[in-house]
């Protein structure tokens, strides 16, 4: 055995990996590792042409017995640790990302690094994905959307959220479903909820005209008409002849008028609006409007002012007719 002689066929090794010749490579690893079969080192090269074939199982079989050749012979942890890696990546390269990440966990307990910890949170994420994916059935969150809209029928909203919980998670992207919970959460007195669930089924589809009237109710639940209206306004948008919706705007109106000192002092408490009102430049234009109605259509092509203008709108603080 020729520990001299073995580097240098794993010198002649790395000059054929540069020059991307793998076979030339391969030749010349296999022979430094018969002239030194206790070095891990040669393995894990064996491991990284294997790895630039695509011949990934190969790898992982590679990587594996530089592990077993290494702790026999007390290598260095830090050379384990790259076998782990590097099988970690083979094995998420054949799409075993359960397995790829035990290996990184491997290696990581040989040899801490940022790279490796950020592979495997990076792992974590896919995995909740897939299994998310694997999960999802349209057809059993069908079944489940029957069931919790039996529940809602019969009062019983609590249990009614959970087969919609369900539903959801057996189809995510569907947003009738969310408006069903919203609901739920509605006569639960969960506004909160039902408001992100209404947002969430909204996001999904901008169209859904149930969606802003449920917001809507909840909104004027939560003592908002403001926002309230603003919701039911995006639902006659949809549907100017909404019964439903035409029929809460003008509560939500009605609100507004009715107790306006208390909208106003609600309004005044939202850091957002605060900020609006500070701006000497929309205090400006607030002026403007008030003297020449006309202005505020100049003013509402610039997007950053609309956004202002419909916050106070939203709030309660001023109306435009």
């Amino acid at each position: 055995m020729s520990n001299a002689e073995a580097l240098k066929e794993k010198e002649l090794g790395n000059g054929e990996y540069k020059k991307k010749n793998f076979d030339g490579a391969l030749e010349h690893y296999r022979k430094a590792v018969e002239l030194d079969p206790t070095d891990i080192t040669f393995r894990s090269n064996i491991a990284a042409v294997y790895f630039e074939q695509k011949e990934f199982q190969k790898c992982i079989d590679e990587c594996l017995s530089a592990v077993e050749l290494g702790r026999e012979n007390r290598a260095d942890y830090k050379l384990i640790a790259k076998a782990f890696a590097r099988a970690g990546n083979a094995y998420r390269k054949l799409g075993d990302l359960k397995n790829a990440k035990v290996c990184f966990e491997k290696s990581l307990s040989e040899h801490r690094t940022p790279e490796t910890r950020s592979l495997i949170s990076d792992l974590d994420k896919l995995i909740k994905e897939e299994e998310r994916k694997a999960y999802v059935d349209p057809a059993k969150a069908e079944e489940e959307k029957e069931k919790g809209n039996e529940l809602f029928k019969k009062g019983d909203y609590g249990t009614a959220v959970k087969h919609y919980s369900e539903a959801i998670m057996r189809n995510p992207d569907d947003p009738k479903l969310y408006s069903n919970r919203a609901a739920c959460y509605t006569k639960l007195a969960a506004f909160d909820l039902g408001l992100k669930d209404c947002d969430k089924c909204l996001e999904l589809d901008p169209t859904f005209i149930k969606g802003y009237i449920r917001k809507g109710k909840i909104l004027q639940g939560m003592q908002d008409p403001g926002k309230a209206l603003s919701a039911y306004q995006k639902a006659l948008e949809i549907d100017a002849n909404n019964a439903e919706a035409m029929q809460g705007a003008e509560q939500a109106a009605y609100g507004l008028q009715s107790n306006p000192e208390e909208v106003r002092k609600r309004a005044m408490n939202d850091p957002d609006v605060q900020a609006i009102l500070r701006d000497p430049a929309m205090r400006l234009i607030l002026e403007q409007m008030q003297s020449d109605p006309k202005a505020l259509q100049d003013h509402l092509r610039n997007p950053e002012i609309a956004v202002k203008i419909q916050k106070l709108m939203d709030s309660g603080l001023i109306a435009i007719r």
